[in-house]
């Protein structure tokens, strides 16, 4: 695992020990920001379920200003935190170590606009795709905000979030990744 593109470009990432956590492969990962973009003027990156941060910190190296790590897991946690601190984007990320639906109570609380949003929750835990709704309802999405959800096959998810209409599947093997976009763009 690397970083694929931007300021800190090829810099190798740990990856979490363990089968715990499904790392986003460099393919994927490329694929993703060739969607979404490839370079971005500042933002806001919300990284749930971030794992090693592979996604959060392609994001920061493509330009945005600011990313929220957010990770349950022992290992994972301390895998995020060594990859930060090795990029040295320790001044531009926060890192929870909570469940994501408790981070997401915390961050509804807070004056922000998120950008960006990365949802990759464990396969069968499809119940955690329904903090994107808490967030939207709870105005936490800028306007042109991008979600990106990484799911398995068997997993359909609606095509719509609010606002936010699918835009967009690719499939890899057994992983869809499913980009959503504002209608209000």
């Amino acid at each position: 695992m690397r970083v694929v593109a931007g300021e800190r470009k090829g810099m190798p990432l740990k990856a979490v020990t363990g089968t715990t956590t499904r790392p986003t492969t460099d393919k994927v990962k490329e694929s993703i920001f060739n969607i979404i973009g490839p370079f971005f003027d500042g933002g806001i990156v919300l990284d749930l379920f971030a794992g090693s941060g592979g996604l959060g910190i392609e994001t920061l190296s493509r330009g945005a200003s600011k990313a929220i790590f957010v990770e349950k897991d022992g290992r994972a946690f301390q895998t995020l935190q060594d990859n930060i601190k090795k990029c040295r984007y320790e001044e531009v990320s926060e890192t929870y170590k909570t469940d994501a639906t408790r981070a997401v109570k915390g961050l509804i609380k807070r004056d922000l606009q998120i950008d960006y949003i990365f949802l990759d929750p464990p396969y069968r835990k499809t119940e955690y795709y329904d903090l994107l709704s808490t967030l939207i309802e709870n105005d936490k999405l800028s306007k042109d905000a991008i979600i990106v959800c990484e799911h398995a096959v068997e997993v359909s998810l609606p095509s719509n979030y609010g606002p936010y209409q699918l835009t967009r599947q690719e499939t890899y093997g057994s992983t869809i990744i499913s980009i959503y976009r504002s209608t209000h763009m």
